[in-house]
């Protein structure tokens, strides 16, 4: 025998939703626009700290320099993804479910929209002064006449109207809809040509003194992030040579060392078998070549040593970019020489542009090369080269070498101008200040959603304008015999809108200007 039921009879029983059901309910919370809304904001939030923490993809260096200075935060912040946030999993995830909750939410709407055009206006109602504007007015006409009359009147101002038996209905302000949707789907392909520019995209950054030649390979990069789909064995196969680096600095008192322009002409080729073609690249002016633009982000100054070992022989001669460390352009670089004998030599340096010499001090005081001098000093022993753990071009590391010492003890230091050679102690070779070049900091990038992503920023600009200020109004309009005078037609006009709109009493003047009045005075209701 089932025991008695212990539930009260006026209790409403509650629906099961089922799998299928909880399936559903979530589809539609996820596809709702304040769902959306949220993801999007959402999304900004999470974008915060790729630009507060250094990025390995950006900077590599700087991120192993972080984790070694927060010993206790930085393997936490790095197992959460905080140095590889546009590649991480959460990152991923909020971008993923705004993609779906977009296209969930704007294609039913897109679908509701287009059939809405498709149909005709709503009846007009009954009572028209049930409606937020409304006016009557006594014509002369006939009713037939005065509804052709405002039919015309509102066909002029591009209303949708829809005349049946005695009455009229008009509307307007559908681009406010389509303005909206299509902010929307901006949106949405926005977020593609994101995706696109992150998947299929690549940018590098090189510093390439002038006379040298730049060819597009990973190798050859200082740096460089390639998206997750890109081969990159197979990156166009240009290159670019300096040929020359103009530089511009504000000579008068006023802001004296800031640069004014700073340009390189440059000699490109498409592929190695290509013809040769000059060309310029210019702040804010890039050269585009092979789908990549090629930007100029900085220079410097790259000044060409010599170094001999003991045996006399040339271990090091090139061009050796110095890093600016100030409005000045004092700079910083270092020289390896591995082949060096008999140990391996390492040379650290500061450039300075412009010499002005004090007591105990040295300094440039102005960023062109007027007075041009290299300050050294030498190492020698292991520059661990052949470690296996990656080394920047910039840096040394002292951690298995010593300075070398001139006979008195003191550390070896020397100034040199261009055209000097010092001799190293002990007979450990030389070094030569030949000459003063300048490099070009290039950055390298190719994007296939930059355009995509343009040209949606601007139809989502154009769509929020419409959105936002064309108004969305309803006319109705409905004739018939004047109660007192049967021979003269009572005219009823009722307007509405979505959201508040003031212009509502307007619209309903134009629509009844040029009509007859019979004498009698309009009625507006409230």
């Amino acid at each position: 025998m089932s025991e008695p039921s212990t539930r009260p009879a006026d209790q409403p029983v509650q629906p099961q939703l089922g799998l299928l059901g909880t399936l559903r309910f979530a589809w539609r919370q996820l596809t709702s626009m304040r769902t959306a809304l949220f993801l999007l904001l959402l999304l900004a939030v999470a974008a915060v700290p790729g630009s507060v923490l250094p990025q390995r993809g950006v900077d590599a260096s700087k991120v192993s320099a972080y984790l070694k200075e927060h010993p206790s935060s930085g393997p936490w912040l790095d197992r959460l993804g905080g140095f590889d946030v546009y590649s991480s999993v959460w990152f991923s995830a909020i971008y993923l479910l705004l993609f779906i909750s977009l296209v969930g939410c704007v294609l039913p709407r897109t679908r509701l929209h287009l059939r809405a055009l498709r149909a005709r206006p709503p009846r007009a109602p009954s009572r028209l002064g049930r409606l937020p504007a409304y006016r009557s007015q006594v014509v002369t006409l006939a009713p037939d006449d005065a509804l052709d009359h405002v039919r015309t009147s509102l066909r002029a101002r591009r209303f949708r109207v829809d005349v049946g038996d005695g009455y009229l209905s008009a509307e307007r302000g559908y681009l406010r809809e389509t303005g909206n949707l299509a902010f929307h789907l901006s949106l949405v392909v926005l977020l593609v040509a994101v995706a696109l520019g992150h998947l299929l995209g690549w940018r590098g950054d090189v510093i390439v003194p002038v006379g040298t030649t730049f060819s597009n390979t990973v190798s050859t990069y200082d740096t460089i992030d390639p998206g997750p789909w890109v081969d990159t064995e197979h990156l166009p196969p240009f290159s670019v040579t300096i040929d020359k680096v103009s530089v511009q600095f504000e000579t008068g008192a006023a802001e004296r060392g800031a640069p004014r322009s700073f340009e390189a002409n440059v000699t490109t080729r498409a592929n190695p078998d290509a013809a040769p073609e000059r060309g310029t690249i210019k702040v804010n002016h890039p050269l585009q070549l092979d789908g990549a633009n090629i930007y100029m982000l900085g220079n410097g100054y790259a000044p060409v040593i010599t170094v001999r070992d003991s045996t006399g022989a040339v271990v090091y001669s090139d061009p050796t970019p110095f890093l600016p460390q100030d409005g000045m352009y004092t700079s910083t670089g270092v020289v390896k020489a591995p082949g060096a004998q008999p140990q391996q030599l390492g040379i650290v340096g500061q450039f300075l542009p412009t010499l002005s010499q004090g007591p105990g001090m040295r300094r440039s005081v102005f960023p062109d090369a007027l007075d041009p001098v290299l300050v050294l000093t030498a190492l020698e022993g292991d520059l661990g080269l052949s470690s296996g753990v990656p080394q920047s071009v910039y840096n040394i590391d002292t951690s298995k070498m010593k300075s070398l010492k001139m006979p008195n003890g003191d550390t070896f230091r020397a100034l040199l101008r261009p055209g000097q050679t010092v001799q190293l102690p002990g007979g450990k070779g030389s070094i030569t200040f030949d000459r003063v070049e300048r490099f070009a900091g290039l950055s390298i990038r190719h994007d296939p959603g930059k355009l995509w992503a343009l040209g949606s920023a601007i139809v989502a600009m154009l769509g929020l304008a419409l959105s936002l200020f064309v108004p969305r109004r309803r006319v109705f309009v409905r004739v018939r015999p004047d109660d007192d005078d049967p021979a003269r037609t009572l005219v009823e006009v009722g307007a509405i809108a979505r959201g508040e709109d003031s212009g509502l009493d307007d619209e309903i003047d134009r629509a009844l200007s040029g009509l007859p009045s019979g004498g009698k005075p309009a009625a507006v209701v409230r």
